[in-house]
């Protein structure tokens, strides 16, 4: 079909579907890494239509803080049940039981920077040349900076300035032994373009993506989900919200929003007329202006 003749939606995804199929061609040990959000469910998707019927040419790698959501580990469970893909998982506990990590202390305490190493460590055990993920160059300007085909070097670090060109849809996957690829087959997506392709696909999502009550607290002026995992005082004081979450990710971190959305098309007009971008749901990315930038140097995803 021409280009011209294919909608917005249908060009997206050609052109995801030509990465995540250059990642098979070109890497020996690629791998999915999978967080069981919108963005990585909607790569699954987009691998089913670009390996099917076949299986796909690389596992799903969930790296599990242990401090997620319950509807995002049931979901991922039962997804993986569906499409009979091969998962692995790399636990934050267990690099903190190694004495790789130490757990934070404090009130606002989280795992989410320490599954850097348990990504890293994962990475090196299963020899992973390629780890393709649902980053969008919208999301935070830090990953504006990335290109779709991100090298990193032998200590999973990233150089900006190492950035290969990438011209008329030509992917450099070339790396010395030990380097790996970070590759972003929807880094050309925005989250409303992200949420129409899901209402187009009909493609389910964990529950806490749409509105529904849950018990909160107020966390340096974010909603955050009342939780174990969170540490909590005599200051906290509960109370009951009707809530939902634009990214998934640790519960340690991730702010909930007020919302009455339940249907899709009541999200797609909240994030149209929204003036704040997903990530300034994410409490970790508040640590300094450059605090996901750094956190991608050493090797954050």
């Amino acid at each position: 079909m021409n280009k011209n003749n294919l909608d917005y939606l249908d060009q997206l995804e050609a052109e995801a579907i030509h990465i995540l199929r250059e990642v098979a061609g070109q890497f020996e040990k690629p791998a999915l890494l999978f967080s069981g959000g919108k963005d990585s469910i909607t790569l699954v998707r987009l691998a089913e239509k670009a390996f099917r019927p076949g299986k796909f040419p690389f596992p799903l790698v969930h790296i599990d803080t242990g401090h997620n959501f319950d509807e995002t580990i049931s979901y991922r469970d039962e997804m993986i049940d569906r499409i009979g893909e091969k998962l692995i998982v790399g636990y934050v506990q267990e690099s903190i039981d190694g004495g790789k990590v130490i757990e934070q202390k404090g009130k606002n305490a989280s795992r989410n920077t320490l599954q850097t190493v348990t990504l890293l460590d994962t990475i090196s055990k299963y020899g992973f040349d390629a780890c393709i993920g649902g980053a969008r160059r919208d999301e935070e300007k830090a990953r504006a900076k990335e290109r779709i085909f991100s090298v990193r070097d032998e200590f999973g670090q990233w150089d900006p300035k190492r950035q290969r060109p990438e011209l008329w849809n030509i992917y450099n996957g070339k790396i010395h032994k030990g380097e790996n690829v970070r590759v972003f087959p929807i880094s050309n997506w925005t989250e409303l373009d992200v949420w129409n392709y899901i209402k187009r696909e009909n493609i389910t999502l964990p529950s806490i993506y749409f509105a529904h009550e849950r018990d909160c607290i107020t966390r340096n002026g974010q909603l955050m989900a009342a939780s174990p995992f969170l540490n909590m005082d005599e200051e906290d004081v509960v109370f009951r919200k009707k809530v939902r979450f634009r990214t998934v990710g640790d519960m340690t971190c991730t702010a909930a929003v007020e919302s009455d959305a339940v249907l899709l098309d009541d999200i797609i007009s909240e994030i149209s007329l929204s003036k704040i971008s997903e990530r300034g749901a994410r409490m970790d990315d508040k640590v300094s202006e450059a605090a996901m930038e750094d956190r991608k140097k050493g090797g954050y995803f």
